[in-house]
């Protein structure tokens, strides 16, 4: 009999699952959970291609909006490359790893180029920092 209601539990705690989730801002198409101050932000790269990154923390988009409106502050994204999941990146079969990111004002070679070369693999590194990088928009997460 305890097993029973302990099964019953579980199987309720389960249930309130997507509620939880929904109350706690959502998850997005692709399963990530969102949180209510997430944002996306869109990079251009050499004026030519385009590519987007979800952020997290608090820092990163403080950051993020001093690019966008100008100011000056470190330029360079530059996060962990997970493939086989767009999650913001839409355009692409990758993105960049929320909890990765850092803005720099210098980085490696290994790391630099633009959204296609990472697409196809031509950037041998597991991080994608482009120099060229530009912030042009800022989004809510949940309104992509």
């Amino acid at each position: 009999m305890k097993y029973v209601i302990l099964a019953r539990r579980a199987i309720g705690m389960l249930a309130a699952l997507p509620a939880l989730l929904a109350a706690c801002g959502g998850a997005s198409s692709e399963g990530s959970v969102v949180a209510p101050n997430d944002v996306v932000i869109t990079v251009r790269v050499a004026d030519a291609e385009e590519y987007r990154i979800r952020l997290t923390d608090a820092d990163d988009i403080a950051i993020a909006r001093k690019l966008l409106a100008g100011e000056i502050a470190p330029a360079i994204p530059n996060g962990r490359v997970v493939r086989g999941e767009p999650d913001v990146n839409v355009r692409y079969s990758w993105h960049i790893d929320p909890a990765s990111v850092e803005f720099a004002d210098t980085t490696t070679e290994v790391c630099d180029g633009r959204p296609s070369d990472v697409e196809r693999g031509a950037i041998s590194s597991d991080r994608y920092c482009p120099w060229s990088a530009k912030v042009v928009a800022i989004a809510a997460a949940d309104a992509r």
